[in-house]
């Protein structure tokens, strides 16, 4: 117990000890509890004024900083504004372009509506800049020595080097900022309008350049045309044609390559604005030369119907060049081909009636009565039909526009309607053959009977008949054959064979007949008579066809027509004189059988 009591009162001691040593430290405690309110007390002030002081200190270091910027930024713009004002120089066009693309990228961090302003005016003049060098190089591509005449050409030139060096500048014009693109961007609208120009001057350039390249060869066509064959001419005239068509196709491919604004509608506009000068152009040539043939439509008709023929065959290409031009909505609705194929069409649609109402005119014309000589209008109809010839698709697609039948002018011929009854074109062709065979005929018989004398009205038919015969059924071209019907080989061989026997009849009936047998005519006076009566005759005949040629132009048919007087006269001489020689109906035989046949003959082949 007292060693319990002991270490309480110990514990007791400590205790009081330890709560002694705690108030002196709680008062040492409270006294710098004091002291630091004190402190910060005095402190507060000094700590608001230092950050004030702190607050401007940082709001000096944004202004100076802001300052350094709006210096810098200056500099900048005036080395842009210089470099832009200048413009592109040689060798320099990717320093331009991203002197362009910095100014046209630092639009969107202006801080101010005048620095936008003015970055937007620089980009602008830049555009301007670009499209000037733009304008330049292709004018300089649409110049120089145009290709010789009567050379054919596929494009207009344009240098390869130029179109290397545009087509840089022209992948940068199309991205520049237009209201499509960058509605908001306040150059947009200008720099619409700065490429509208350029393109509008590319498209001026290049089809005055063009139409430079092709007229010299197109007068030439025309100028030529009096002094070339007419069909050629017009072949001619199509091959040129062709050119102008190429060279417009080429100059799509080659816009639509160099635009510097790709849009369709663009294109098709500024493409309608280079095609007008070639389409002009190509009107006026062809006008030309229709005017040229109707100065005499006999003459020249199949130029202007081989011209035809070549149009009708490049319509397709036309059509496909003219729809580039877009829709009819955005131009006012031309289509110069069409109008100027219909020109050339109302001409030929009075070739093939005037050609008949021709041969009419040829009874007409006065020659003497004892000419034998082809009739011009023989000679012309051989000729058409020659020419027909290689302008078959031509012709047939006239005479469906004239009408079947309906080409026989003042004949009271009715006009068919051809919408309800169909004729393909090889059957008109087929009809109007035979019209021009039948009406020359006709013709030539007319002639023969009422401006001919006998018996040269004879020779005169035979040689107008077989020279139509021979070189209608014979043509220069196989094409022809085709379109000789049943019909009229049949009344071309028909009046054949009555020219030839209205010929013998004429001139070598009389000799039968001074040889016949009459019951009337007997003893030796009437043989004499007869002998004197038949070489009289044959000197007349001989006589005769020294001034009256038989088909003078074919041997062939001529040696022919002679054996067939051989066979017609020569059997019935030799049959005569010897059975007058076993009579003695004269102790003079000689004097009156004055040839023998075989002499007879020979003279007779000599005439032919």
């Amino acid at each position: 117990m007292d060693d319990d009591s002991a270490e309480i009162e110990l514990l007791e001691q400590n205790l009081s000890k330890t709560h002694q040593i705690s108030q002196k430290m709680t008062t040492i405690l409270d006294s710098f509890d004091t002291r630091l309110a004190r402190l910060e007390k005095s402190i507060l002030p000094l700590y608001n004024s230092t950050q004030i002081l702190n607050r401007r200190a940082s709001n000096i270091e944004k202004a100076l900083m802001k300052i350094d910027e709006v210096a810098s930024n200056q500099e900048g713009i005036a080395a842009e504004e210089a470099l832009i004002l200048r413009g592109p120089q040689p060798g320099e066009f990717e320093v331009y372009k991203d002197a362009l693309q910095r100014l046209n990228a630092s639009i969107a961090f202006k801080a101010s509506d005048q620095d936008t302003f003015d970055t937007a005016r620089l980009i602008e003049t830049g555009a301007k800049k670009l499209a000037q060098l733009y304008t330049k190089l292709v004018a300089e591509g649409s110049s120089g020595t145009t290709p010789a005449p009567g050379v054919e050409i596929v494009r207009a030139p344009f240098p390869s080097q130029l179109r290397s060096t545009l087509q840089p500048i022209v992948a940068f014009l199309r991205t520049l900022p237009v209201p499509s693109t960058h509605p908001s961007h306040p150059a947009a609208a200008a720099i619409l309008t700065t490429l509208k120009e350029a393109q509008r001057g590319y498209a001026d350039m290049r089809g005055t350049w063009g139409k430079k390249c092709l007229e010299a060869h197109g007068k030439r066509v025309v100028d030529r045309a009096d002094t070339m064959e007419p069909i050629a001419t017009g072949k001619e005239l199509g091959t040129w044609v062709q050119s102008v068509l190429s060279v417009a196709r080429e100059e799509y491919d080659l816009l639509t390559e160099m635009s510097t604004l790709a849009s369709p509608s663009q294109l098709a506009s500024h493409f309608g604005n280079l095609l007008n000068p070639l389409a002009l152009l190509m009107s006026s040539i062809i006008t030309s030369l229709v005017a040229f043939s109707k100065r005499s439509l006999q003459k020249y008709g199949f130029l202007i119907l081989s011209a035809y023929e070549a149009l009708l065959e490049l319509q397709p290409m036309w059509d496909e060049i003219a729809v580039l031009r877009g829709p009819p909505d955005n131009r006012k609705e031309t289509n110069e081909y069409k109008d100027v194929l219909q020109v050339v069409r109302m001409v030929c649609i009075r070739m093939f009636p005037e050609a008949l109402a021709d041969i009419k005119l040829s009874t007409a014309e006065r020659t003497g009565d004892t000419s034998t000589a082809l009739l011009d209008a023989s000679v012309e109809v051989v000729q058409f039909l020659n020419n027909m010839q290689e302008v078959l698709v031509g012709s047939g697609d006239i005479l469906s526009v004239v009408g079947d039948g309906n080409w026989k002018m003042g004949e009271g011929v009715v006009v068919k309607k051809q919408a309800i009854v169909e004729v393909s074109a090889q059957t008109l062709l087929e009809h109007f053959i035979y019209d021009v065979v039948l009406t020359i005929i006709n013709t030539v018989s007319l002639i023969a009977r009422t401006q001919r004398r006998p018996p040269f009205d004879s020779f005169f038919l035979l040689n107008n008949i077989a020279y139509l015969r021979k070189n209608i059924l014979e043509p220069r071209q196989d094409s022809l054959i085709d379109y000789l019907t049943k019909p009229t080989q049949d009344v071309l061989n028909s009046n054949f064979r009555t020219a030839k026997a209205s010929y013998l009849d004429a001139n070598f009936s009389p000799l039968m007949q001074s040889l016949s047998d009459d019951p009337k005519e007997k003893g030796k006076a009437a043989t004499k008579e007869k002998f004197t009566r038949f070489y009289d005759l044959l000197e007349e005949v001989l006589e005769r066809h020294r001034l009256a040629k038989v088909l003078e132009d074919d041997a062939e048919s001529r040696e022919a027509i002679g054996n067939d007087v051989i066979k017609f006269l020569i059997p019935s001489l030799k049959a005569f004189t010897q059975k007058q020689k076993e009579k003695e109906f004269s102790k003079s035989k000689p004097l009156y059988i004055k040839l023998s046949a075989e002499t007879v003959e020979s003279q007779l082949r000599s005439i032919y």
